[in-house]
């Protein structure tokens, strides 16, 4: 049976080149604006509050990791005690690379590892876009025992220190795809992985791409009328079914283009293109331009 999580994660090509060691005592503030990447924070000790774009604040405590990968404005606070409004706090960075917020002369009780990822693949858009706009995993074993490890690994002075933290948090952010989301918004293709209808009609577009799904195979497959379906699709996932099918045969096609290790007439096979030219015809409304002029040029 097909893995839709781990073709996503196949197909992003998610790293983490970049993370700090926050430490923070007493009121603190800091924003971010006008942010273009994909932001992670995993709380290791003490207690904060994330604002993003606007939306209500999420309570955080030691152990939770959030993930935000569309974000303008991020606002992060200490809880204990609440900061005033006008506050906004300038970070210090130590000597040791450990960057400091708040009152440095009082006992730091709050830590993050805070940081940015990347999806190195080219053709990630589809997929970020129909990621929620804020992950909290919470109250999860392996999360904690990630948390003891990476920040034993952050305060260690050992080899390869930068090398084993990458792949620590990058572990970390496959476990998050991996558990149900608590999220403040409502449509993400994570959504409908966690709905045991909709999985299974995923299952089959990611499993069998080849097939000439129709709308209807694809509600029988998921137990539920054709308006049901699509409705639920629409609803929870956030685009059409058939949208979404496109989406994933077109990320499948380009990654074969790329390879050359297949033909033009194989990919229209496996990516259920009935013939060349009707794959052709597909590729160029969708990306732009010929599948050829693809594979060479891009």
């Amino acid at each position: 049976m097909s893995d839709p999580v781990a073709e996503i994660i196949s197909l992003l090509k998610p790293n983490m080149p970049f993370s700090k060691l926050i430490e923070a005592a007493g009121s603190w503030r800091v924003k971010r604006s006008n942010l273009n990447k994909v932001y992670y924070c995993m709380f290791l000790e003490g207690k904060g509050s994330l604002e993003v774009d606007g939306n209500e604040p999420v309570n955080l405590k030691g152990g939770d990791f959030v993930l935000v990968p569309n974000a303008v404005n991020i606002t992060m606070s200490s809880t204990h005690p609440v900061p005033p409004k006008s506050l906004v706090t300038e970070p210090k960075l130590r000597e040791d690379g450990v960057i400091v917020l708040g009152d440095s002369d009082q006992k730091l009780t709050d830590k993050m590892l805070i940081g940015y990822c990347l999806f190195a693949s080219p053709d990630s858009d589809f997929f970020v876009s129909l990621l929620p706009n804020l992950v909290v995993v919470r109250n999860q074993s392996r999360f904690k025992d990630l948390s003891r490890l990476i920040l034993d690994e952050v305060m260690s002075n050992r080899p390869a220190k930068d090398v084993i933290l990458e792949h620590l948090l990058q572990v970390l952010l496959i476990e998050t795809f991996r558990y149900s989301p608590v999220t403040n918004n409502k449509t993400s293709v994570l959504h409908g992985l966690a709905d045991k209808r909709l999985a299974k009609a995923l299952r089959c577009m990611h499993g069998f791409p080849q097939y000439a799904w129709h709308i209807e195979e694809l509600a029988r497959e998921a137990g539920l009328s054709r308006t049901s379906f699509t409705n639920k699709f629409n609803s929870i996932i956030g685009v059409p079914p058939m949208k979404y099918l496109q989406g994933w045969r077109m990320s499948l096609a380009k990654q074969y283009l790329r390879t050359r290790e297949i033909s033009i007439a194989e990919i229209a096979e496996k990516t259920g293109y009935g013939s060349s030219s009707a794959f052709s015809v597909a590729f160029s409304r969708e990306v732009g331009f010929p599948p050829a002029y693809f594979s060479k040029n891009c």
